[in-house]
């Protein structure tokens, strides 16, 4: 069934005669009158009686404008879609992240994005690395904000946000009243560390075996947010990333610079060779957040370059 025949049969029913439509869709009466006969030849019955020169819609022609008004707005659905889908590659984005960046960087990046592209649906996970990174892999995340320590392989990835780590402690803790911490202050303290696997905790015991410095580990844990919950309950102390523990800060708990610095490295990862302009709008969107957030924290301990 032509779509032009439709639209014009809508037009008609929609402004009455057949003059109305063919003015406003650009076309002559004549060939509006046109359409109408091919419609009703090709649906097999008459859309309209014709009374002394005047095309009245008959009941099955009102029957038929119910369903074409849902088509029509279909269709207009659809065409929107290919608009999107010319203009940027797909009607919707999905982004995953780390948890280290989902309760603000992120959050914020999709919020600038959202102004520029309000009709472009956001989908957003927040997962833990490798399962990030196995995402992105299968297609079912456009980008993703990842540790640095996950195997690379079948993404494209850049690098994104270098954080120096700090180190939190209790308010009760002895190290607590310390102005500065050096690394044999660590020596034989009870210890919250991260998951053998990652690149911060490797650094960090790299450290450690340089100056002969032994921390007693009494839990591991894949997340700082998890290391910041367990300082504040007493367990010991432990090396995070400034950015998640924010909100734990709020509620007491204690951030020392560390002598020597020891980072968190952060990868932005893409399918391999499926960015379009929508995912590099949301990745510029990102890198111009993490600016932001640089700048914010001003020459602080916690502020490396990227």
């Amino acid at each position: 069934m032509d779509v032009r025949l439709i639209e014009a049969f809508h037009a008609v029913m929609t402004y009455g005669t057949t003059s109305r439509a063919a003015e406003v869709l650009g076309v002559s009466q004549p060939a509006i009158s046109k359409s109408i006969m091919s419609l009703e030849r090709s649906i097999g019955f008459q859309l309209f009686d014709r009374e002394k020169g005047r095309m009245v819609p008959s009941a099955e022609g009102q029957l038929f404008y119910r369903e074409v008004e849902v088509s029509l707005a279909s269709l207009a659905k659809l065409r929107s879609a290919a608009a999107r889908i010319r203009d940027f590659g797909s009607g919707d984005l999905r982004i995953a992240c780390l948890s280290a960046f989902s309760t603000n960087l992120v959050p914020n990046a999709i919020g600038d994005f959202h102004k520029s592209n309000p009709d472009i649906a956001v989908s957003f996970f927040v997962r833990g690395s490798s399962a990030i990174r196995d995402m992105v892999a299968a297609g079912q995340v456009d980008l993703a904000i990842t540790a640095d320590e996950i195997d690379t392989t079948g993404v494209e990835a850049v690098p994104f946000a270098t954080v120096q780590a700090a180190l939190a402690v209790n308010p009760a803790h002895p190290l607590a009243k310390k102005e500065t911490i050096s690394i044999h202050d660590l020596d034989q303290q009870a210890f919250v560390a991260l998951a053998p696997e990652d690149t911060t905790r490797r650094e960090a015991e790299a450290l450690f075996a340089q100056h002969d410095v032994h921390p007693k580990v009494v839990v591991e844990t894949a997340y700082s947010s998890t290391i910041c919950a367990l300082v504040l309950a007493g367990t010991g102390c432990g090396i995070v990333d400034p950015l998640t523990a924010s909100g734990y800060v709020e509620r007491g708990l204690i951030l020392k610079p560390l002598p020597e610095r020891i980072h968190f490295r952060t990868l932005m990862i893409f399918p391999p060779k499926k960015r379009t302009r929508m995912i590099n709008a949301m990745a510029d969107a990102l890198d111009q957040e993490w600016s932001r957030f640089k700048a914010k924290l001003g020459p602080k301990p916690t502020d490396v370059p990227s």
